[in-house]
């Protein structure tokens, strides 16, 4: 099966995302809802919580797991990769982030200015930046911090005049760099979507790496058959979080419709 972990709710866009294009496959969802947000806390703890999600799901059956979370996957991708694929020398087992696939959508459109928006921990890491100077891509970055908005989303509270009003002030220096595109470096981000794009206006692309994230595993799964013929097809999902299930749920089907059961897991 598709594992996808993440800190809390805002994996589940991702999972969203990955259904449209890949309706077939079992599907692990694991939310860290008793952590959650993983974005104020230091790469050592970033680090060792991503390890015990990735042990689990594992366990748990998943053969290829997305870290949906932005956070994780700038703190700590390469040190899963590592310790649970290389130094075990596991062939059958994958672990793939966010970022990358979302800056290679950005390069594609060849805009020379972009903006970036995350988690304080995604913002420090300069992972966005990072990852455009390995892919050799000149392009100027300005980037804002958003530590509000993941709490205000798994509160529920996105859509209050509060919430907005503090988006705009976030978004104030991005809008003034005149940026072309607008990366949303939180998987939490897309769910205030049509807010993000009335701030920032018409001319400016707003990049989604929950969307980028599933067009980039079609084309993975492709290039990966070995990979590919060991996920399951039968439609099965599965939702487990660390917190309160009935509150996730709530939140949840929201999104993704209905949820016949959240499992309470512990990590």
């Amino acid at each position: 099966m598709i594992g996808i972990f993440d800190s809390g709710v805002g994996g589940l866009t991702v999972m969203k995302e990955i259904i449209k294009v890949l309706p077939e496959y079992d599907y692990l969802y694991l939310g860290d809802t008793a952590r959650v947000p993983y974005g104020n806390r230091s790469r050592e703890v970033v680090m060792k919580f991503s390890e015990e999600a990735i042990e689990w799901m594992f366990k748990r059956g998943a053969k290829l797991v997305i870290v949906a979370c932005n956070t994780a996957s700038a703190f700590a991708l390469r040190h899963l990769q590592d310790k649970y694929l290389v130094e075990r020398g596991v062939k059958d087992k994958k672990i793939l982030g966010v970022i990358r696939p979302t800056v290679e959508a950005v390069i594609k459109m060849k805009f020379d200015r972009a903006g970036v928006v995350g988690t304080r921990g995604t913002i420090n890491s300069k992972a966005y930046d990072k990852e455009f100077e390995k892919l050799g891509h000149n392009i100027k970055i300005c980037s804002a911090a958003c530590p509000l908005l993941v709490p205000l989303i798994e509160e529920n509270w996105y859509k209050k005049p509060e919430a907005i009003m503090i988006l705009k002030k976030y978004l104030k220096d991005l809008k003034d760099c005149n940026v072309k595109a607008l990366i949303l470096g939180c998987t939490h981000y897309p769910l205030m979507m049509k807010d993000f794009k009335r701030i920032m206006g018409k001319r400016v692309k707003i990049v989604s790496s929950a969307e980028e994230t599933a067009k980039s595993l079609v084309d993975y799964l492709k290039r990966h058959p070995e990979i590919e013929k060991l996920l399951k097809k039968g439609k099965k999902r599965e939702f487990c979080v660390t917190d309160s299930p009935d509150s996730f749920r709530c939140f949840a089907e929201h999104l993704m419709g209905k949820i016949n059961k959240v499992e309470h897991v512990e990590l």
